[in-house]
């Protein structure tokens, strides 16, 4: 298999993610298909047009208080707004806190 039906099996495994993406960071590919762009190039689309907006809505802010707004409109229940903590990542409860962070 050549460098062409590498790269164009990976555009067929991103598109076909596109109408239901992984909720999880290891569900997503992690071959060639991790190096094409959701929805396609930069550019095609905006955030709101294109597939991207299966991922939730894009004026989704979080704030360093823990409150979430949406449009500049506070949310009832911020919790809804945030996913599960990246394992060994600074919001993880069992990761291992280093001196001085």
């Amino acid at each position: 298999m050549d460098a062409s039906d590498r790269k164009r099996e990976a555009k067929e495994k991103v598109q076909a993610l596109e109408e239901d993406p992984p909720k999880r960071l290891e569900d997503w590919p992690d071959d060639d298909a991790k190096y094409e762009t959701f929805g396609g190039p930069e550019g095609e689309a905006g955030y709101e047009e294109g597939p991207t907006r299966k991922l939730g809505p894009s004026g989704v802010v979080h704030h360093e208080d823990g409150s979430v707004t949406i449009d500049g409109e506070s949310v009832d229940n911020p919790d809804d707004y945030k996913g599960d903590p990246i394992p060994g990542g600074p919001t993880d409860p069992n990761t291992e806190r280093v001196e001085g962070e």
